[in-house]
Parts: structure tokens; C-alpha cells; sequence
């Protein structure tokens, strides 16, 4: 039977679903990083389209839908890796298709409008190529036949669909090219659908090659000398002594020490008095981080456990829902031991990324909710002080001569940076870099954000003042850690300015800086060319003067032996034989 003439309207749509499908095979699989991927990606879409004209026999709409859909995932892993330097992996839509990610797309409008925009064409799109298109594929066929066809061919393409996207299938070796170059290549598509089986944790395999003779268990003669008697004591104003210092430790997001960049040579507004040593320093300097841009759960991550999440692959970057729950040390734990409370100030909701039940499993005694006390993204870290100061005091005086833990997060200087230069007060009302600095001048954008970046600065750096005043003036000895989390992205446009750093550290996108003071003097003070995060927990207690459990032990060990590196420590047997120690003797994870 001769089919009946297809409508202009029908003609009209499937032209333009053609060259739609052929513009995301431009900017999909032929984008893709290697041959390999582009094939993957390829046969995964080419499936999909036989998968779905099978099911609903309208080719328009065949060619639509995974045009629709594929471009979404393209234009969602694009502002992603812009914004994160990470690509959209799939278990971003479990932990991060929340109300948090309206809250923070409020900041930035071109993923505001991506969110919007999605929503609304997205499923607009496909009722609108639906109800355009008619089912005609396979129309002169007798029913029954037609029907068997389309049940064979629908389980054949869901089939194929497995076998594609699968770690043992025909394009197994796009699942072996590792987490780092899933981490930081553009293959949108290939990342995402590989994620699937990627992002499930892993812990690091028993290196055979790791070196046998090394001990990880101190000694007392091995330990670090820490202070004693009267330097780790203070009496306060009842009169009896506190055993062991009060610490806070602050998170300062976003933030580094802006001489780092070669261009921020003028005194006035690149120099700040947090990041410069006095008489009370007992560490500072160069700070290694594991991510850039954004993940601030990470670096949290990292300071209380003393763990690197990029070890478990992917998975590490949802530490607060699968990492938090498995770990069998932290700094909490030993912090307890020694009779500390333990308590956590968050600029922002609880509920976001999980905070407060990750905090929960990392051994907090509280977790107090910035929403409670009126804190927001735009308050300043002069505002958090104020909260901190009421904690503080609050604290103290319910708690009497036992030690307390503050962890911080301030939140401010997070991006965007993109306030009108012309509505901050001066020198931040104008271009700082303009013009000066050949031959690399420093566009309007990178000035805009450049100088939003200082502005913000010096207001971190008078609260940084005002809570050493508060801390290492007081009649209680005190430990202050401050650090950041992770550079700014401006957009990405930070990669773009020359930094300087030392000559060890691999990649300067990942540096920021830490600040360890404190109103007695220990035994000794620490110096590192560059200090990795995961190490830092354990030189707290170090300076505190506070017992290490079996894994900060050992985690000390290996930042004096590879001097404040990890896993970039040049040693690999000695790496290897650490990560064997911690995995799979003393289990920092259980299962």
C-alpha cells in the first residue's frame, strides 16, 4: 500500500532535524578528544536514534530527541568544566540537580539562563517535534510484522546501547584512559556516559613495588617535638589552666596570595598582612590544593581527613555523600581524644552538598547553620566574625577550661567578581593593571574581576585581624589555621596571568597559601616549599602538642619525609608503600 504524501509541515521538520542532528555531530562526536572517543560517542548517538525511531516510528523526532537531549549534556558539561575545570559526570544529576544549584546559578546568569532555557525547550522541543512528526517508518508492512520489527529492533539498539557503553564492550578503551584525563580533557560526552561506571570508589590497588623497609608507626623519639608545660598552657579568668590550645581553623574561599601573580606588584592593594609572617608564625607559605575554580567540599574534605580525594577517582568528588560516611580517621577523632569539642560555623544552608550530615560523619559535636544566624552568599567575612565572636564566647563559657575546634568557612570572596568597577570604593573604582604592564596587558575582564578579587581581599584581611586579636590576645593559649581552598576561576581567565611559585609545585593553578600562628611558642616550627592540604590536619596537631592517632602519625611521616608533597612526593616506593600502609593495613576506609 502506497503511502499518503507526507505533509510540508513533516517535510519542513525533518529538514530542519537534519541539520540540527548534523550540528550536534559537529559539536559532539567529531569534538571529542581522540578516534577512539569520537566513535563512542558516535555509535552512542546513531543507537539512540535507531532506538528511538524503532520505538516511535517518526524519524524527525528520531533525530531530534538525541539531538535535543545530547546537546544538553554538551552545553551543561561545557559550563561545568568553564566554571569547575570538571566535565558533567553522571552522578551530578543524583547529587547536584537540587535546589543548592538554583541558589548558586542565581550568581551567575549564564547558567541561570542555561537552567531556564533547558527547562523550558528542552520539553518543549520534543512535544513540539512529536506532535509535528507522524509515525510513517515502516507504514507498508502488514501490522503484525511491523509490530515484531519494532519490539526486535527496539531490544536490539537497548542492547547494543549496554554493549557501547560498557567497560568490557568494543570501546573499552575509553573507559581505561583514567581519572586524570577524564578530569581535564573537553570530551563532553565520552565523560559523562563512561562516568557511569567510573565514579563508583576506588580504593588504590596494593602497589607491589612499594618499598618494604619503610616503618610508618613513630617512635617517641620519632614524633615531632611539641610544646610542653607552661608554653601550651594559659590559665583563664577562673583560674585553672587549659591543657591544650584552642584551635580555629578558617577556610577562606577563593583566595591566595595575590603576589603570587607576576602583575601584583602594587603594595597598596597586593599586599595584606594575613598572608606575612611575625612572631607568632609557626607555618606558612605555599599551599597545594586539589581543585581549581570551585569543589570547596573537597578541600574540607582534605584538611579533616588527611586524604586526597582524587585518589578514589571520580567518586572523590562527591566526598560529603560517599567518602564521609566510610572514614575510619579524622582530625575530629583525635581533636575528641584529647577532650576537645568539636564544632563547625557554615556560612551557608546545612543542606548544601550534604554539608551537615558530612560534618556529622567527620565527628562534629555541632554544626552551626549560617542561614540561623542570618548569613547569606553576599555576607562578608566581617560578618562571619561577628557570628564567630558569639559562638565563640557562647562556647567558652558553657565549656569552661575544655578545648575547643572551630572549623570556618567564610564565603564572600567566591565568584562571580563581576561588581562594576565604578561602584567599589577606591582604588578598586578603576582598572589596577591597565596599560602597565607590557607586553601583557591585562584586559577589561580580567581587571573587572581582578580588582573585585582585592576589593573583597581587604576585607578578609581586617577579619583576619580581628579574630587573631580576639584568639592570640586572649588569656588561652590559641592555634590559628588559615588557608585557601582553591583559586578563583574568573571565568578561567586566571590561567591566562603569569604566576610565580616554587619551582616543585606542577601545576600553579593549584596553589593558595596557609597561615599556622599562635600565642605560645612550640618546640620547633615547620617550613615546606609547598604544603599539601592533606597534610595539614596533622601539623595542627603537631603544633597543639596533641597525640596522633596511627594515620596521622603516618601522615606526618610522609610529609617531612617528602617535604610537604603527596602525591607528588618524588619517592614513589616511599608513596606507594604510605598508600598501602593507610589503604589496606590501617583501612582509612572501611567498606
Amino acid at each position: 500500500m502506497p503511502l499518503p504524501p507526507t505533509p510540508k509541515r513533516t517535510r519542513i521538520l525533518t529538514i530542519l532535524a537534519a541539520f540540527g542532528f548534523l550540528a550536534l555531530l559537529a559539536a559532539g562526536p567529531l569534538n571529542e578528544s581522540g578516534t577512539i572517543e569520537k566513535l563512542f560517542a558516535l555509535a552512542l548517538i546513531l543507537d539512540c536514534v535507531a532506538l528511538i525511531a524503532f520505538l516511535s516510528r517518526r524519524f524527525a523526532f528520531a533525530l531530534i530527541a538525541p539531538s535535543v537531549i545530547f546537546g544538553g549534556l554538551l552545553i551543561a558539561g561545557a559550563l561545568k568544566f568553564h566554571y569547575l575545570t570538571t566535565p558533567l559526570l553522571a552522578p551530578d544529576l543524583v547529587y547536584f540537580l537540587n535546589r543548592d544549584l538554583l541558589e548558586v546559578a542565581q550568581h551567575y546568569p549564564s547558567i541561570m539562563f542555561a537552567l531556564a532555557g533547558g527547562a523550558i525547550l528542552i520539553p518543549g522541543l520534543l512535544i513540539a517535534a512529536w506532535w509535528l512528526d507522524r509515525p510513517r517508518l515502516f507504514a507498508t508492512m502488514p501490522p503484525s510484522s511491523r509490530r515484531w520489527l519494532r519490539v526486535v529492533g527496539a531490544l536490539a539498539a537497548i542492547a547494543l546501547l549496554f554493549a557501547i557503553d560498557s567497560p568490557t564492550g568494543p570501546f573499552a578503551a575509553v573507559f581505561g584512559k583514567g581519572m586524570w584525563a577524564t578530569m581535564n580533557d573537553r570530551s563532553y560526552i565520552v565523560d559523562f556516559f563512561t562516568s557511569f561506571h567510573q565514579t563508583e570508589i576506588r580504593i588504590p590497588p596494593v602497589a607491589a613495588d612499594a618499598d618494604p623497609s619503610v616503618v610508618w608507626a613513630q617512635s617517641a623519639t620519632d614524633n615531632p617535638p611539641v610544646c610542653s608545660g607552661r608554653a601550651c598552657t594559659a590559665t583563664n579568668k577562673t583560674g585553672t589552666a587549659q591543657e591544650h590550645p584552642d584551635i580555629v581553623a578558617i577556610l577562606e574561599e577563593s583566595t591566595f596570595d595575590p603576589t603570587m601573580l607576576k602583575v601584583c606588584t602594587l603594595p597598596a592593594v597586593c599586599k595584606r598582612k594575613m598572608f606575612e609572617a611575625d612572631g607568632r608564625t609557626r607555618a606558612h607559605g605555599p599551599l597545594t590544593v586539589h581543585v581549581w575554580g570551585g569543589g570547596t567540599w573537597t578541600s574540607e574534605f582534605a584538611l579533616l581527613t588527611g586524604m586526597n580525594h582524587a585518589t578514589f577517582g571520580d567518586a572523590g568528588l562527591y566526598a560529603p555523600y560517599n567518602l564521609a560516611p566510610r572514614v575510619t580517621h579524622s582530625l575530629p577523632d583525635d581533636l575528641h581524644a584529647a577532650g576537645y569539642r568539636v564544632i563547625a560555623i557554615y556560612p551557608m544552608s546545612g543542606d548544601f552538598i550534604n554539608a551537615r550530615n558530612a560534618y556529622k560523619f567527620y565527628g562534629f559535636d555541632k554544626f552551626y547553620d549560617g542561614q540561623d544566624y542570618g548569613l547569606s552568599w553576599e555576607s562578608s567575612d566581617s560578618d562571619l566574625m561577628q557570628v564567630f565572636d558569639r559562638i565563640y564566647a557562647q562556647e567558652k563559657k558553657t565549656i569552661g577550661k575544655q578545648p575547643l575546634f572551630v572549623m570556618m568557612l567564610t564565603l564572600r570572596q567566591h565568584g562571580p567578581h563581576m561588581t562594576p568597577l565604578k561602584t567599589l570604593p577606591p582604588p578598586y573604582d578603576k582598572p589596577l593593571f591597565a596599560g602597565k604592564f607590557k607586553p601583557q596587558d591585562l584586559d577589561d575582564w580580567i581587571n573587572l574581576n581582578l580588582g573585585n578579587y582585592l576589593y573583597r581581599l581587604s576585607m578578609s584581611d581586617t577579619a583576619i585581624a580581628h579574630i587573631e586579636k580576639t584568639l592570640l590576645d586572649g588569656n588561652r593559649p590559641a592555634l590559628l589555621f588559615h588557608f585557601g581552598d582553591h583559586q578563583p576561576s574568573f571565568d578561567g581567565a586566571i590561567r591566562e596571568i603569569p604566576k610565580s611559585v616554587p619551582a616543585s609545585v606542577p601545576d600553579p593553578n593549584f596553589i593558595t597559601y596557609y597561615m599556622l600562628k599562635t600565642n605560645y611558642k612550640p618546640a620547633r616550627t615547620y617550613a615546606y616549599p609547598a604544603l599539601d592540604l592533606s597534610f595539614a590536619g596533622a601539623l595542627i596537631l603537631d603544633i597543639a602538642g596533641i597525640k596522633k592517632d596511627d594515620f596521622f602519625q603516618a601522615n606526618a611521616l610522609l610529609r617531612e619525609r617528602c617535604q610537604g608533597a603527596y602525591l607528588d612526593c618524588k619517592d614513589k616506593r616511599l608513596l606507594d608503600s604510605y598508600s598501602n600502609y593507610i589503604f589496606h593495613h590501617i583501612r582509612a576506609l572501611h567498606d
